[in-house]
């Protein structure tokens, strides 16, 4: 149960940072590589895909909503891998 409720002050404290107006960055991992980016600024995101990425990543056509573990669930549906988003520093 506690970790539960870890899980979900987690993700609550990613959307309150995804929600402010400040730039926000996060690496996209699959299988310890980074093989994208997700960048938010002044409330536009933006899904940006590095060379060799797999296709089932790159053509994801999904909302981008500020939900970051929901966009994590949906790409590690679509490529039956655990995909990892990681904030950086901006």
């Amino acid at each position: 149960m506690l970790s539960f409720a870890n899980s979900l002050v987690a993700r609550a404290a990613r959307l309150i940072q995804a929600a402010q107006d400040e730039p926000a960055l996060w690496t996209i991992s699959v299988h310890g590589r980074v093989v994208g980016s997700l960048v938010c600024e002044s409330g536009a995101w933006r899904l940006s895909w590095f060379n060799g990425a797999d296709p089932r990543l790159v053509s994801h056509g999904g909302p981008m909503d500020g939900d970051i573990d929901g966009l994590a669930d949906a790409l590690s549906l679509r490529i039956g891998a655990p995909v990892r988003l990681e904030s950086l520093p901006v």
